[in-house]
């Protein structure tokens, strides 16, 4: 079923809509060339700094997590079971805020965006602050319950990120969410490697007991200091995004019949719309009225949305599996790094990623299309996943040699690719919503898939690391072999996207 304007240049008939019709659709075109629409500096801007918070606060703590479960004797003294409580930890946030996600998204629908979002950094600044100051197992898993409960940013930002941009430049704004992220991602493990322990690396500003006694505090107040400057400039300068309903349904239908952006309004050289027009974010929905949960639940919807829960299963897996693989002594398959040398290192891939997503990101979707770069994405966890027992094997043969660097670095060069199948299935996801006001379900849905999948990741790649250490499975390397072929059959999945979506009249 399809939304569409049934007349010719020069006159109005009624609109035709029904649930099912994707949130991109055809408007009024420039002469001769598309034009991209201008981005809204400030506002993205903001967007940007709450996209940056998320990795500083979630991925600070992975530098030393597994140092902290060791030292806070949650294993019992047993080095082999500490991925089994790191992998939990790090799951918690995922788990509660796939049980919140969504219903934060909906309210976002009805009173807006930005009190959603400072409810989110306000809890966020928070959990960080209990986290630094936890010493038992149980109330790690509290403050990381807070985070997840009370966050729903992740699926009301890229709603807003949609609301924001305009099919001339939607590659352009969404690209700018995996170069913060991968600031956030050089910065958070930077954070936590630097300033974890502050008593043994700066005796002189942190010999104090209380820095004794909270090792791991310093970092994370550093992190919560940075939520804590967000949510103020979220405060006083972020402006709503969600359209107001109009007390006039005709007007309302009127209005939100074609979404021009500002700057074309004032455009002399814009024409009637065709069949061949350009494709703006619009609402396609006769009601701006949020549609209900059940009428999401449709292949439209549903293949972007388990599209994007499989990457982030993916995307989390690594993430969890990096520190636990720099962290593990060489001789039980990984390279014994530190953990200031495992922030330096997890710095590398924000460092190479930011400027990749900048340069080449846009120009790629336009010339191979969302589709096809989201299948090189999800083809590029192969090798990022297959490279690790080489890196093992290398370490063992070598020792911390010069080519388990440039291993180390393609591996994380690599990882550019698969944030870039993000920055795409992110156009699916949005072009999917049926209306404005039903965006931000659209995007719950979406991020409590993610979320699910971001629970068991962490928990089932570091399990399987450690299961695959205790029984010395395929040498200790079975659980690269299971995400390896995992990685393969997603893109059987892949293959089912209908780029046309984002391209449908």
């Amino acid at each position: 079923m399809s939304c569409r304007d049934d007349f010719d240049a020069g006159s109005t008939s009624p609109v035709v809509c029904d649930e099912e019709t994707a949130l991109l659709s055809s408007s009024p075109r420039v002469k001769d060339k598309k034009k991209p629409t201008p981005l809204p500096k400030v506002q993205l801007s903001i967007l940007m700094m709450v996209q940056l918070i998320e990795p500083v606060a979630s991925q600070s703590i992975y530098p030393f997590i597994n140092q902290l479960v060791w030292e806070l004797d949650i294993t019992g003294g047993d080095e082999k079971k500490v991925g089994y409580y790191a992998g939990l930890i790090e799951s918690l946030f995922f788990a509660t805020q796939a049980i919140t996600v969504l219903q934060w998204s909906r309210v976002s629908d009805r009173i807006g965006r930005k009190p959603v979002l400072l409810i989110g950094v306000f809890g966020l600044t928070l959990s960080m602050l209990c986290f630094g100051l936890s010493r038992t197992f149980w109330t790690l898993v509290l403050s990381r319950c807070i985070t997840g409960a009370l966050n729903g940013n992740i699926g009301v930002m890229k709603s807003m990120m949609g609301e924001l941009t305009d099919s001339t430049n939607m590659a352009q704004g969404f690209s700018l969410m995996p170069i913060a992220w991968s600031l956030g991602v050089t910065l958070g493990p930077t954070i936590g490697g630097l300033l974890a322990r502050p008593q043994d690396n700066f005796p002189r500003l942190f010999g104090g007991p209380f820095w004794a006694a909270y090792p791991y505090f310093l970092p994370c107040a550093a992190a919560a200091m940075c939520s804590a400057i967000t949510f103020v400039c979220i405060l006083l300068f972020l402006k709503e995004t969600l359209p107001r309903r109009s007390s006039n349904p005709a007007k309302s239908k009127s209005a939100n019949a074609h979404h021009i952006p500002a700057a074309a309004n004032s455009d002399s050289d814009y024409l009637p719309p065709d069949p061949a027009s350009i494709l703006i974010l619009t609402p396609t929905s006769c009601s701006d009225d949020p549609v209900a949960l059940r009428s999401l639940l449709i292949p439209s919807i549903l293949i972007p949305v388990f599209n994007y829960g499989t990457i982030a299963t993916f995307e989390i897996a690594m993430m969890a599996l990096i520190p636990l693989f720099l962290s593990t002594p060489i001789p039980l398959g990984g390279l014994g790094f530190s953990p200031s040398a495992i922030g330096l290192t997890m710095a590398i891939f924000g460092i190479i990623n930011g400027p990749m997503q900048a340069l080449f990101l846009a120009p790629l979707v336009d010339r191979f299309g969302a589709k096809r770069m989201f299948e090189v994405g999800v083809a590029s966890y192969i090798p990022i996943f297959g490279l690790f027992p080489f890196i093992s094997l290398v370490a063992k043969w070598q020792g911390i040699s010069a080519l388990v660097w440039v291993l180390v670095v393609t591996q994380l060069s690599l990882a550019v690719f698969q944030d870039m199948a993000f920055s795409c299935i992110l156009m699916f996801v949005t072009a999917s919503a049926p209306n404005r006001r039903s965006l931000g379900a659209t995007n719950g849905l979406a991020q409590t898939t993610g979320s699910i999948s971001r629970t068991l990741g962490p928990a089932m790649s570091t399990s399987m690391f450690a299961y695959s250490i205790q029984h010395n499975l395929l040498g200790g390397y079975a659980v690269y072999v299971i995400l390896v072929m995992l990685a393969a059959l997603a893109l059987v999945l892949a293959s089912r996207l209908d780029e046309e979506a984002i391209k449908q009249e």
